[in-house]
């Protein structure tokens, strides 16, 4: 799909599937990366090693998903939220600054329940690292089930069925993540690796307020926010939630 055809199809849907974002090889290299990453943080909690830190190395005390590991501003997916600023001002027609990164490995029998984000999260991206199928016995019959989409309704509401979008390594999704409803059913495979990059609007509601997610810097974790700016974000959230509750 040609950049103008992306553009035309996310205003009117407020999501659109862009392919290949990343090579094959680029999304395997970073998926393995966090194999690597998963395993070591497992250790280190394991081991109860006194320089363990959930910040940095990671956590599985994920709240939306819990036991499965994620992890908040790695230097390896700022870069990535940083080197897609440009492309996703030419999608969106917005201007945009980055405001954080966030990613998990899912393991099997985890779920994403149905949720809008906090207001960092304008226009969200999810992008498809990799996962291990190596559990199902008919790989080509129980693709569709093992993709294991991302579900998305426009019109923001609670009760309609929605649309399923599945992704190949190296696909994303693009989508306003604090207008529509997104969520994954329960998972089949083994593992999947999925990364959040997250931008927001400078001339939006929420402007200046949520670049870098309130940090000073991005790549830091979320000890370094600037106060003030902890307090407009605040702000900003509960607005949010009031209007969502009218």
């Amino acid at each position: 799909m040609e950049i103008k055809d992306t553009a035309k199809f996310y205003k009117k849907n407020k999501y659109v599937l862009i392919k290949n974002f990343l090579s094959k090889e680029q999304a395997d290299f970073i998926y393995n990366y966090g194999i690597i990453r998963r395993n070591r943080a497992a250790i280190m909690k394991q081991s109860e090693w006194k320089d363990y830190r959930p910040d940095i190395d990671g956590t599985f005390e994920d709240k939306q998903v819990p036991g499965t590991y994620s992890c908040y501003s790695d230097p390896m997916m700022e870069t990535l939220l940083l080197q897609g600023l440009n492309g996703m001002r030419k999608i969106t027609g917005l201007n945009l600054a980055p405001t954080y990164s966030y990613w998990r490995l899912y393991k099997n029998g985890d779920e994403l329940k149905r949720h809008k984000d906090r207001p960092s999260c304008e226009v969200s991206t999810t992008l498809c690292l990799g996962y291990n199928n190596q559990n199902l016995k008919d790989k080509k019959k129980d693709w569709q089930k093992y993709s294991w989409p991302m579900w998305v309704d426009k019109t923001g509401g609670v009760s309609n069925k929605g649309v399923p979008i599945h992704m190949e390594p190296g696909d994303m999704i693009v989508y306003r993540g604090c207008e529509i409803e997104h969520w994954r059913e329960k998972f089949l495979g083994n593992d999947h690796a999925q990364v959040f990059l997250h931008y927001n609007n400078l001339d939006g509601p929420y402007g200046t307020n949520c670049v870098y997610d309130g940090r000073y810097s991005l790549g830091l974790p979320p000890a370094f926010k600037d106060p003030k700016k902890l307090q407009a974000m605040a702000k900003a959230d509960a607005e949010l939630h009031k209007r969502r509750n009218k």
